[in-house]
């Protein structure tokens, strides 16, 4: 059920997210607020991390991910209101919710972590997120074709995409409340009260930030692993989110943008098994430095083309893909397996938090750094960090090789 649950939700994500700067950048006239978007939904998968882990933590995975689909699809009727009005503000605050989806795709993900085996935990996360390969990669390429039916239906130019979107979220929604049973954080609870004394209620991880910092106290290993996901997501947010406005720029059209993004996305998903296969055999931080290897690769191959060389974009924006993919999926096991399972809901709440509040900042400075300079130097930008993190990561202390 998590599996269905990340297809059709990464539908309504991925065709909404593609064309969101485009359509600020029409409704604003402005390039640098266009990068709003993209700080807008990161900042709504920020805003709403705490909240969906506090849930999940009280009620189960069931009901934080019910939450997380269910302020999805308010956003989405927002941003339908918002482009018929021909309201960018308005917009904005509807790409917010919308960004709930992608909290909810975050979270499931550590689903897959409740019930799995010592050993196996980047390859249970890994089929999660892989899961969300296919309605990624189609998103983009529906947006065309969702805009055609939206004006066959009467609906205002520009929204038949998050139309499509609503009606992923809603299906995504259902599928989780109605197949996700029994719950996999209630069950696995179950399973270790067993074991051990039963957890006092109020130590069990609510989701606040609190408890995450407690938990994280003396853990060098979490530690690293969260500034490991958070750059990458950085970085992955950073590149992908201007990289339409820098395609229009060369007159590409919908379908070439769309068809970029598919590719990118492709590289986020679609090898995700063989990520959790490799974190699990070589070591997280092996592969945590290769992802920051991929990251530097694809920083310099899209920063360093021109807006109509489409072909080194893409190759550019597949790596990117990958690279993120290898910070995501290692760094998520990495430090879900180096804290309790009651605290883990809290912790990994704190994490999803601040990987989205990076990629907030960096989606808006992004846009700042395109429209005043130049879609190169934020691909030197982006190429710095990750260059920092992978050396930091690789000059490691000798007691965390093996994390």
């Amino acid at each position: 059920m998590l599996s269905a649950a990340q297809i059709v939700s990464g539908i309504g994500t991925a065709v909404g997210f593609s064309l969101s700067s485009l359509v600020v950048a029409q409704l604003s006239g402005s390039v640098t607020i266009s990068g709003l978007a993209g700080t807008a939904t990161v900042l709504g998968a920020a805003l709403l991390a705490l909240p969906t882990a506090r849930t999940s933590g009280k009620g189960g995975r069931r009901a934080g991910l019910a939450l997380a689909y269910g302020c999805a699809l308010l956003g989405c009727v927002i941003t339908v209101v918002a482009i018929t009005v021909r309201s960018w503000p308005l917009l904005l605050g509807g790409l917010v919710l919308f960004g709930s989806a992608s909290a909810g795709s975050l979270a499931s993900r550590y689903s897959a972590t409740d019930l799995s085996p010592p050993g196996h935990t980047a390859r249970h996360l890994s089929w999660v997120v892989w899961a969300a390969t296919i309605g990624s990669v189609a998103g983009p390429n529906l947006a065309e074709p969702a805009e055609r039916l939206g004006r066959a239906l009467g609906l205002a130019p520009d929204t038949g995409p998050f139309a499509l979107s609503l009606i992923s979220f809603a299906v995504a929604l259902v599928v989780v409340l109605a197949g996700l049973r029994p719950d996999p954080l209630l069950t696995a609870r179950a399973l270790a009260s067993k074991a051990a004394p039963e957890t006092p209620e109020e130590t069990r991880g609510s989701g606040t930030l609190r408890t995450a910092w407690q938990a994280l106290r003396g853990e060098p290993t979490a530690s690293r692993a969260l500034a490991a996901i958070a750059v990458s997501h950085t970085a992955m947010v950073s590149i992908m989110s201007m990289t339409p406005v820098h395609l229009g720029h060369g007159g590409a059209s919908y379908s070439v943008i769309g068809i970029v993004l598919s590719l990118h996305i492709a590289g986020m998903y679609i090898l995700s098994p063989v990520v959790g296969w490799l974190a699990d055999r070589i070591g997280r931080v092996r592969v945590l430095v290769l992802g920051t290897a991929l990251l530097l690769a694809a920083a310099v191959l899209a920063g360093g083309a021109g807006p109509h060389d489409v072909a080194r974009v893409t190759t550019g924006l597949t790596l990117l893909g990958l690279g993120w993919s290898c910070g995501l999926i290692s760094g998520s096991a990495m430090l879900s397996e180096a804290v309790r399972l009651e605290h883990r809901p809290a912790v990994q709440g704190m994490s999803d938090l601040l990987m989205n509040v990076c990629g907030a900042v960096g989606a808006v400075l992004a846009g700042v750094v395109v429209g005043t300079l130049s879609y190169g130097v934020l691909g030197a930008i982006v190429a710095v960090m990750v260059t920092v993190t992978g050396a930091w990561l690789a000059l490691r202390p000798a007691h965390l090789a093996s994390a």
